[in-house]
């Protein structure tokens, strides 16, 4: 039934394609709305809403302008995806075979949240060169147009650093929402699962299941959009300017800045994250890959808890 064994290198390589599928193709497709989105942060003044922001972008670059900086997106996350969705995997089986099949039912949501931190720490640091060079190419007007010209100029001036200096700020955002893209959508499947869905998974359709796993990545998205959108305000104005710290730009923007945005975040990151998970499943689906059910509790702590006869 299954082209390989549950925790296997095929599993985990093939759970990484998904991931590079997921991430890379999905991020390219919003790269309009993520320019209009990164210019609001960096110069509200000119970019006031999103359909004023689509509007000056349009009038000054023409319609190819908003597909400025796909290149360094569809890279960059592919990369994220790859070691996001394939690490995640390798994390939560590692750490729920060190908890033990009880301890990893009862602290599920923690091991959730462990695993993806963990794959995410590895995942933007595959990331952050290539982010770097996307926000100066759609917020610095002249900088670079493409990603063969950003890279030897950034280079040039301020060495590999220019590649890594948003690193930590990328963890910032990325962390808290991966966390919460993970352990929101493996909590959702399984409430959907026991509340909403008619029928256990077993006896649902591949289409059924995948309808599922759109509706708990929307879900999830919207909840990792509002969790990580202040760091994703600073990050977008770290990168445009030289010699600023993460700390001045969060004093400068104050409460009200790092929320501007916040709507056009919701509308892409919650599109995007049930994107992502259908495209994932999907791609696990079609690759025969065991895709365990929503985790039951083992028989032995139903015994211990006296709820079997």
């Amino acid at each position: 039934e299954y082209s390989c064994e549950y925790g296997s290198l095929k599993f985990y390589a093939l759970c990484g394609v998904g991931g590079v599928l997921s991430c890379g193709l999905t991020h390219t497709a919003v790269v309009p709305l993520d320019l209009v989105k990164c210019r609001m942060q960096v110069d509200p003044q000119k970019y006031k809403s999103i359909f004023n922001g689509f509007s000056v972008t349009v009038k000054e670059d023409g319609v190819r302008g908003l597909a400025k900086g796909w290149a360094p997106t569809f890279i960059g996350y592919s990369m994220q995806g790859l070691c996001k969705f394939g690490f995640y995997e390798v994390f939560k089986i590692l750490y729920g075979n060190m908890l033990g099949e009880e301890n990893a039912y009862l602290w599920r949501t923690s091991l959730y949240l462990a695993a993806s931190a963990s794959a995410e720490f590895f995942a933007d640091i595959a990331l952050a060169p290539m982010e770097a060079a996307k926000v100066r190419i759609q917020t610095q007007p002249g900088y670079a147009n493409t990603l063969r010209q950003a890279v030897p100029k950034m280079f040039g001036e301020e060495g590999i650093w220019a590649f890594y200096k948003g690193v930590a700020p990328l963890w910032m955002r990325q962390i808290p929402y991966t966390m919460m893209k993970f352990a929101c959508f493996e909590r959702t499947v399984e409430a959907l699962y026991k509340y909403v869905v008619p029928k256990p998974r077993s006896e649902c359709t591949k289409a059924e299941q995948l309808v599922v796993t759109f509706i708990a990545g929307y879900i999830a998205g919207v909840f990792c959009a509002i969790v990580s959108h202040p760091a994703d305000s600073v990050v977008s104005v770290l990168n445009k300017e030289k010699g600023s710290s993460a700390s001045q730009v969060l004093m400068r923007l104050g409460f009200k800045g790092v929320w501007k945005g916040l709507f056009a975040r919701i509308i892409m990151i919650g599109t995007l994250t049930a994107l992502q998970w259908f495209i994932y499943d999907s791609v696990k689906v079609y690759f025969r890959l065991p895709r365990p059910p929503p985790p039951e509790m083992p028989e032995s702590l139903k015994k211990k808890l006296g709820l079997t006869e």
